[in-house]
């Protein structure tokens, strides 16, 4: 038995990489803070919101028998002209809090949010306007958070933060 224990704590030694390979990545590892990690001491200069929140699924007259939650989200630069180097979102719909959900390249953002360039100039607002979520049917309707969250640099590198929360309800009005 001690062979066997043994045995399986080199392999574990010997092959980090597939102990990492199982394990998903911690995206908030400190429960007395509200932020997930990637999210903490960065300084805000974003402005970030979804319309309307909270958000109630409704049906979807392409997809008879499914639903979707349509919202539109927008953000704006408060500290000058920012260049996006991410955009994404943490969801919260268990005890277990939040979690990785989905990542944008800047490109992409800039397609989403018709942003030329990825480039946001102060003052102007640049808005995802179809933000939606789908479900297949009734029995998919799950409520839950999201927290979009935009990082973008200024000239200087300087990284900035803009975070929106949004609520996503189980029930239709």
């Amino acid at each position: 038995m001690k062979e066997l224990l043994l045995a399986g704590a080199l392999l574990a030694g010997a092959a980090p990489g597939l102990r990492a390979q199982t394990t998903p990545p911690q995206t908030w590892t400190d429960h007395t803070r509200v932020l997930p990690d990637k999210l903490r001491q960065v300084p805000v200069g974003l402005t970030l919101w979804h319309s309307p929140n909270p958000n109630y699924p409704e049906p979807n007259p392409q997809q008879p028998g499914g639903y979707v939650w349509k919202h539109s989200t927008m953000v704006r630069s408060e500290v000058g002209e920012l260049e996006v180097v991410e955009c994404g979102s943490f969801i919260w719909y268990s005890e277990a809090g939040w979690q990785s959900n989905m990542r944008q390249t800047p490109a992409e953002f800039a397609e989403l949010f018709q942003c030329p360039g990825g480039r946001l100039l102060p003052g102007r607002t640049y808005t995802f306007a179809k933000n939606y979520r789908y479900a297949d049917n009734a029995l998919r309707l799950y409520g839950g958070d999201a927290l979009w969250y935009i990082l973008a640099k200024d000239k200087t590198g300087k990284l900035y933060k803009g975070m929106g929360l949004i609520e996503t309800e189980a029930t239709v009005r």
